[in-house]
């Protein structure tokens, strides 16, 4: 049996730059961080039972992989050959579709576990583009590639994005006191609302021509993040991500919603710095940067706004960022 596992991450400024379409025309850029939120894999070879089995949200098992309905899971199997005589199951922490990368989490940690199954140790940078390949060239999401890479690697990164397809991941050196202040002005709240990111992104995709300056001005605005991040400038982290986030807005026109400009509203209103919804856009979770003295304030504020639009699932997600990235915590597979 393997296990292995990723985190989650936070995308701060540059989300929407590590697509294709763009970093091939100018560099796309992203500053994000991994948190204490995982998703875990378990794989287990099976010698007597000539099957496939996959358990995740539903439970399948089939003949060969090529019957399987888990896309990610399919593809990766039968790009490696393997068609039988295999379990595989994967936990998360959190539901799919929070706009905290989990979809690329679960791939970054199938494609780890799937290489120590077939006896093949892949480096975080190995591990990153083996996900990448499975979900942008196997599958077909039209979407990018920095949340394979910070799931990889884990940490607070800096993450480019080159024109000749390269990526260059810098990781930003935060002091124990500037990441635990940042953490204390940070509020993670799951609206409740789930989405599918490949249906943002592909009208996101679309509009790059048309949105191409605006691109250009997010992936230019991740260096003063990384400054101000260092500098230990919370609000005028806040600010940015403020300004990021109706830039974010102008790309596409599903990006956000009433509902969800209700909730960033009455927490701004209430006395927040900036935020943002995190991941493609369209409900997933909405975060922001706040005063320590406003935090109760920002809380209630959002929570009304929930409440009167019935989001039962609404909750806010107590989160810590963490320098784990991608690895495989047991290793009991023997051939």
């Amino acid at each position: 049996m393997i296990i292995s596992r990723a985190p989650l991450r936070i995308s701060f400024v540059g989300g929407g730059t590590d697509l294709a379409d763009f970093y091939h025309r100018y560099p796309g850029s992203v500053i994000s961080t991994a948190i204490d939120k995982f998703v875990y894999v378990v794989i287990n070879r099976t010698p007597l039972i000539h099957k496939v089995s996959a358990r995740y949200s539903v439970s399948e098992t089939v003949d060969f992989a090529d019957e399987l309905k888990h896309t990610r899971i399919k593809a990766a199997l039968i790009d490696m050959g393997i068609q039988k005589n295999i379990e595989i199951a994967s936990f998360a922490h959190l539901p799919a579709k929070t706009g905290l990368g989990s979809s690329s989490s679960f791939s970054v940690a199938l494609m780890k576990g799937l290489n120590a199954y077939v006896g093949k140790k892949i480096d975080k940078g190995e591990a990153a583009e083996a996900a990448s390949r499975l979900e942008i060239e196997l599958v077909g999401e039209p979407i990018g590639r920095q949340d394979q890479y910070a799931a990889a690697f884990g940490g607070f990164n800096v993450i480019k994005f080159n024109p000749d397809d390269t990526v260059t991941v810098e990781p930003v050196l935060l002091d124990y006191k500037k990441r635990l202040g940042l953490e204390s002005h940070t509020l993670v709240f799951f609206t409740g609302i789930t989405r599918h990111a490949s249906s943002i992104l592909t009208e996101q995709k679309a509009n790059i021509n048309k949105k191409f300056e605006t691109l250009k001005q997010m992936a230019d605005s991740v260096p003063e993040f990384r400054s101000r991040l260092v500098q230990g400038d919370f609000r005028g982290l806040g600010t940015m991500l403020h300004e990021g986030w109706l830039k974010k807005k102008s790309l596409a026109s599903n990006i956000s919603s009433g509902v969800i400009d209700g909730l960033y509203d009455a927490g701004m209103n209430a006395g927040a710095w900036g935020g943002k919804i995190a991941g493609a856009g369209g409900g997933g979770c909405v975060m922001f940067l706040a005063p320590e003295d406003k935090k109760t304030a920002v809380r209630e504020a959002v929570k009304r706004v929930a409440a009167a639009n019935n989001l039962t699932d609404f909750q806010e997600i107590p989160v810590r960022f963490v320098q784990s990235g991608a690895e495989i915590l047991f290793n009991g597979d023997t051939k």
